[in-house]
This record gives structure tokens, sequence and C-alpha cells, in this order.
């Protein structure tokens, strides 16, 4: 059974703010293929007050799950994302399902899903 769908939009990207000795905090994009050939994935980021940032790649292998940090350089193209509200477009070559987390380690924080939409 195939399951996903080909673009999904994350709306609400906002990074942690990093610690002294640890980030206090990340984010993370989780991608599932579940289907028989590789998804090539290209990520857009929108900002609140900087132009769009477009092609940035990852892939994900067949029947396989990945997690991105994006708190880390992002990509096959190392793009660090800045400070700051951020959304996430992601276009996939085949379906794919994914979810957006934040773990938020400052006082009466968690972790918790951002909902994504599939397009």
């Amino acid at each position: 059974m195939e399951l996903g769908k080909k673009t999904w939009v994350f709306a609400d990207g906002d990074l942690p703010p990093q610690g002294n000795e640890e980030p206090l905090g990340h984010e993370a994009l989780m991608v599932v293929n579940n289907g028989d050939v590789e998804a090539e994935i290209e990520l857009e980021l929108l900002f609140e007050d900087k132009d769009p940032v477009k092609g940035i790649h990852l892939s994900v292998p067949p029947k396989r799950v990945k997690c991105f940090r994006m708190d880390f350089p992002v990509g096959k193209e190392k793009f660090k994302i800045p400070s700051g509200q951020y959304a996430v477009i992601l276009n996939s070559t085949v379906p794919v399902v994914c979810l957006y987390g934040r773990l938020d380690r400052r006082p009466n924080m968690a972790y918790y899903p951002i909902a994504g939409f599939s397009v």
C-alpha cells in the first residue's frame, strides 16, 4: 500500500535557543518512505524577514525513515537555518509521510509535534 503525499507544509518552525553547554532543544523533520524507490526531496524555507531559500536537497531510501535535525546544517547543501520564525515546504518525488517535532528544554516546555499539512 502506498502511503503519504508528495507535498507537505510545516508553518511553525522556530528553533529553540542554544544553551551554554548544550542546545536547549531542537527541531526535527521525520520522513517515512514506505515506497519501493528512493524519495528525492527538495525543501523551500520561508521567513518573516528574509527572502525564501529554495533547493535544499534530502533523500530517504525506500522502506526507511530518516530524521533530519534542523538545528544542524540541512541537506546536501549544508544550509544553516537562522534563528527566528520560518516555514518549511517539502516536495518529494514519491509519496512520503512527514512529521515535524520540537524538543524544548526551557522550563515548562516539552517535546511536541508540529502539525503539518499535505497537499
